[in-house]
């Protein structure tokens, strides 16, 4: 595996590491999340992080199958440029529901 997108896999482990940090001392609900602005910011950096990583591994190797790599890409462009339209309920979509897969994968393409 070339490895600059090797390097752009990890990139993308240590932000959802970084995501599933912000809950280790409370329970991961949306309520939790809802209620602190620091955590909502942080998870919507991280989530900018990951799109930012896969934009550039589909950009050097289209071939990477990685589940719903375009909607992160497109959710990271939708923090970045329309900041203001950013809802709390899709990222919180896809900290419980795309994340975990996402995880999966990553670790299966690094052999994990």
């Amino acid at each position: 595996m070339d490895i600059e997108i090797k390097a752009w896999l990890y990139n993308i482990l240590n932000a959802i590491a970084e995501i599933e940090s912000f809950f280790a001392d409370r329970p991961m609900l949306f309520a939790n999340y809802q209620a602190d602005l620091r955590t909502k910011r942080a998870v919507e950096r991280n989530i900018e992080i990951i799109g930012e990583a896969m934009n550039r591994i589909i950009k050097k190797d289209n071939n990477i199958q990685i589940t719903n790599s375009r909607k992160l890409v497109d959710t990271r462009n939708r923090i970045i440029h329309g900041y203001d339209s950013v809802s709390d309920d899709v990222i919180w979509g896809i900290v419980v529901r795309h994340l975990p897969v996402l995880k999966t994968d990553v670790e299966n393409l690094l052999k994990i």
